[in-house]
């Protein structure tokens, strides 16, 4: 594993069942933005693992989705179980950020530009707005 003193890129994913947003974050520029959405399949956590090799990442933050009470759901559990499969994979750290509402928010961002765009656009968004508020909420590990 490369030191985390030259990693300064983090990695957010929005795992969903057909897709993952990806975005990613320069911690010397401070400024996430959306980078691709994966299928998933038998192919994709190679194509994580090429992602991650390319930006030279130094840690995973994965958005963790609750029901509106704050419990966990079925989807939880998967990406949870999603989780365990990536940290066997890059062995990177892995830090989880709650997705409350992120890709209702990413949806409305995106009509609200009046442009076409897909559903993947909206994962890799709400991706983004995942790797914002860990930014926001957790200064300490990135400092």
């Amino acid at each position: 594993m490369q030191s985390q003193t030259t990693n300064n890129t983090i990695i957010a994913l929005d795992v969903g069942e057909r897709r993952v947003g990806v975005a990613l974050v320069d911690m010397r520029a401070r400024l996430p933005h959306p980078l691709t959405t994966l299928e998933r399949g038998e192919t994709m956590m190679a194509q994580l693992q090429d992602i991650i090799r390319e930006h030279r990442v130094g840690k995973v933050v994965v958005g963790l989705p609750r029901g509106l009470d704050g419990q966990h759901t079925a989807q939880t559990h998967a990406v949870e179980a999603f989780a365990v499969e990536l940290e066997h994979a890059t062995s990177l750290p892995l830090y989880w950020q709650d997705e409350a509402v992120t890709s209702r928010q990413a949806e409305e961002e995106l009509k609200g530009r009046g442009k076409p765009y897909k559903k993947g656009d909206i994962d890799a968004l709400s991706a983004t707005y995942i790797l914002e508020d860990f930014v926001r909420d957790h200064p300490e590990v990135h400092q």
